[in-house]
């Protein structure tokens, strides 16, 4: 039996070529060269949604946007929450400020206008909200967000606050603004994270592993993140050359399976969209 509590069913908008993994032997100025496949393979998660009748946030990368604009149309006109993934796919503390300020703001005009719905959240490229880059939360208060879904509460080679909190709070920003977070979710332990909520983890441990992992944060009272990649469910997508053995298996690793395990995701939990779990727990 499904556990009563609403969690969040969240996809980031990016194609297979654009993931930070491959930025090492990927020139984003080369990006228009490759075949796209971001369009297919969000309909396989809308059509998905749509069979089960849940309503999600689609956390959209403005470049993905500015090229295919129907894909943003699709999703707010099939009832789900457009979000923002930025513009470039940087990570944020490589960035300049003000570039990143004006991307951010681009990119949300963008959705909104596609969408003709407010823009109110905001997911970071590779969660690279660090210790490194909180100054970036006032840039999306200033942009007028109203909540924010970057920050992982674990180390991790390119992102992670291991000592944030673990659930939807209000933070405040460097310039003492506020803003709602809601983490990306973890199991923690005395011992050790384990990072449950989706992507790469989600195709690497057994799927009775995640509902274990899940099911916890739930029996404890919380809500919690999921979240997927479009080309998650792509396994004939094109095999990108001249990457590490590691990259090349958290990458590609039980693509195959990940369709099958969305469809039980979808049986074994109540999901909806970021803002209605916000609003629901009073946050915004």
């Amino acid at each position: 039996m499904k556990n009563k509590i609403l969690n969040t069913f969240t996809v980031d908008v990016e194609d297979y070529f654009q993931v930070e993994a491959f930025s090492s032997v990927i020139d984003r100025n080369g990006w228009d060269d490759f075949s796209s496949r971001v369009e297919k393979n969000t309909d396989v998660i809308l059509n998905m949604l749509d069979e089960t009748g849940v309503k999600g946030t689609f956390f959209v990368l403005g470049w993905i946007a500015a090229r295919y604009p129907d894909v943003v149309k699709r999703i707010a006109e099939m009832g789900h929450e457009v979000a923002s993934h930025g513009m470039s796919h940087q990570l944020i503390y490589n960035q300049d400020k003000e570039v990143f300020k004006k991307e951010t703001i681009d990119s949300k005009l963008l959705l909104q206008d596609l969408s003709q719905q407010p823009v109110n959240g905001y997911r970071a490229a590779t969660y690279s909200i660090t210790n490194k880059s909180l100054w970036a939360l006032d840039i999306l208060v200033e942009a007028g967000f109203t909540y924010d879904s970057s920050i992982f509460p674990m180390r991790h080679d390119r992102y992670g606050i291991s000592d944030a909190c673990t659930t939807p709070n209000v933070l405040t920003t460097p310039n003492g603004s506020t803003i709602v977070e809601f983490p990306i979710s973890t199991v923690k332990s005395r011992f050790f994270t384990l990072p449950i909520a989706g992507g790469g983890y989600f195709r690497l441990f057994p799927y009775l592993m995640t509902k274990w992992g899940l099911s916890k944060i739930n029996k404890g009272g919380e809500p919690f993140v999921f979240y997927i990649h479009p080309w998650e469910v792509d396994p004939e997508q094109p095999q990108i050359d001249n990457i590490s053995k590691f990259t090349k298996f958290r990458h590609y690793n039980n693509l195959n399976d990940c369709e099958s395990r969305l469809k039980n995701l979808l049986k074994d939990f109540n999901f909806t969209t970021m803002s209605n779990v916000l609003q629901n727990k009073g946050l915004l």
